[in-house]
């Protein structure tokens, strides 16, 4: 998800244009989705103007919210976040795939059985 201030001036867009992610600073979020950000930008021949890079996703919230930049961020982070955000869907498809590993249903304890059942049916 795009993550821009409130009053950003694509706020009211349904979708937020991916092209527009280079054309204000950037704030790159650097652990596991870098490469997955990074996949996106190279994917459609963009390249960001990255002025702030962090593990945090709270301190590109706090960032962002404050007006010095936009980013990227998954939507997972993004539920309930005491923040003044907006947070827009890319007008480019860009999501990745969270695994479950167990080494037997059988012998796996009664909450994971119900959550692999729950994830089967979403």
């Amino acid at each position: 998800m795009a993550i821009i201030p409130e009053d950003h001036p694509l706020a009211d867009r349904e979708k937020f244009p991916v092209t527009a992610l280079c054309g204000e600073p950037f704030m790159l979020l650097e652990k596991g989705a870098k490469a997955e950000i990074s996949e996106i930008f190279e994917r459609y021949h963009l390249t960001p103007n990255v002025h702030f890079t962090t593990w945090d996703d709270y301190a590109i919230m706090s960032m962002v919210e404050s007006g010095l930049g936009i980013s990227i961020l998954p939507q997972l982070i993004l539920k309930r976040v005491p923040y003044r955000i907006v947070a827009k869907e890319l007008d480019v498809p860009a999501y990745r795939n969270i695994g479950l590993a167990f080494k037997s249903k059988k012998t796996a304890s009664i909450a994971v059985r119900r959550f692999f059942d729950y994830l089967q049916y979403r």
